[in-house]
């Protein structure tokens, strides 16, 4: 009996431990986790998803920030919508995660999803290393080479707007590439070097006309030799090197170094005297307005002085007149009696 109970003790035991086990990997593969704060978002992607599933975790430069839920057929998630073009949009792939408010640093709400959607925030496939295991990478972008993806549907949640990963860039750029080598004729472009290596070939032989060209190169080379060397570019080269030889001498002489002196010398006197300058124009505009002040003041003293001597020569001119009249009136004193009372 004893035997019997403790089998159903290890039984439970193991019930429990998968219970547990079981729960703790719902958990992880919903992310939520006991004390954090979850919010779901979805992208939509253009390209194969394979190495994706459920749980795979969502980074931001490479720190964990949530982690995927769904992975699903956009036309499915969204029978209803009126898809437009069945190519661009209704192949679209839904991927549906969850981002932890406490490790991305914001609250899951649309505003702010579409505040850092239209400052760069994308998202896009990324694989581990060799193992082929993908994830979500999220990252800041151009906005004008990465535009925000249109869809004819009113999404459930809010949107995080895709990029393309990395090998999708790398394998567009390769079928572009493919594309354009596609189009270029090869045979005929083959051709035209083979003749035209067949065309230097017959050229470079002795019968061709390369040979002769070559020499009369070489005997032009000569007579230019020849030329430079009887026209005395050798000493005229020595000459030029024994005058720059001098003015080198003459350049770390101390009289020229003497002169250099008094002429920073006399640029530190001109600086100062410059210096000094706007002072002594102050001085002179003081005294000018002094002057200018001291002048008025002498032309209103000045004028009741002259008023004063007008009236004065003006009664010395008419006591002359007086005098040159009448003499005796002025020396005597009586006026002559009128010309009538005779």
């Amino acid at each position: 009996m004893a035997q019997q109970g403790g089998t159903y003790f290890r039984v439970g035991l193991l019930i429990l431990a998968a219970i547990g086990l079981g729960i703790g990997f719902i958990l992880f593969l919903t992310a939520n986790r006991p004390g954090q704060e979850s919010f779901i978002v979805e992208t939509y992607l253009r390209e194969s998803v394979t190495g994706l599933d459920a749980g795979a975790p969502v980074r931001f430069r490479g720190v964990a920030v949530g982690r995927v839920t769904q992975i699903a057929i956009a036309n499915v998630e969204y029978r209803d919508a009126a898809f437009t073009t069945l190519r661009d949009q209704a192949s679209l792939i839904l991927v549906r995660f969850s981002l932890d408010s406490r490790r991305f640093g914001i609250q899951g709400t649309e505003a702010n999803l579409r505040r850092l959607t239209d400052e760069g925030l994308r998202v896009r496939l990324a694989s581990q290393g060799v193992t082929g295991v993908s994830y979500l990478e999220m990252d800041f972008v151009d906005t004008q080479r990465f535009p925000p993806l249109q869809v004819a549907w009113q999404p459930a949640n809010p949107i995080l707007h895709p990029m393309p990963s990395t090998i999708a860039q790398v394998q567009s750029a390769a079928e572009t590439l493919m594309a354009r080598l596609q189009g270029v004729p090869v045979e005929a472009l083959l051709n035209d070097i083979a003749s035209l290596v067949a065309e230097l070939r017959n050229q470079l032989s002795p019968e061709g006309g390369a040979t002769g060209v070559i020499a009369e190169a070489r005997a032009t080379l000569g007579a230019i030799r020849g030329a430079v060397d009887g026209a005395g570019v050798p000493a005229a080269v020595a000459e030029l090197r024994g005058v720059a030889e001098e003015l080198r001498r003459l350049v770390g002489s101390n009289e020229v170094r003497g002169a250099f002196a008094d002429v920073g010398r006399a640029a530190a006197d001109l600086r100062t005297a410059m210096a000094r300058l706007p002072a002594a124009i102050q001085g002179v505009e003081a005294a000018v307005r002094s002057a200018r002040i001291a002048t008025a003041d002498t032309s209103a003293e000045l004028a009741p002085l002259l008023r004063d001597l007008r009236a004065t020569a003006a009664n010395l001119r008419d006591v002359t007149e007086t005098l040159r009249r009448s003499p005796g009136q002025a020396i005597l004193g009586a006026p002559p009696p009128p010309p009538g009372g005779r």
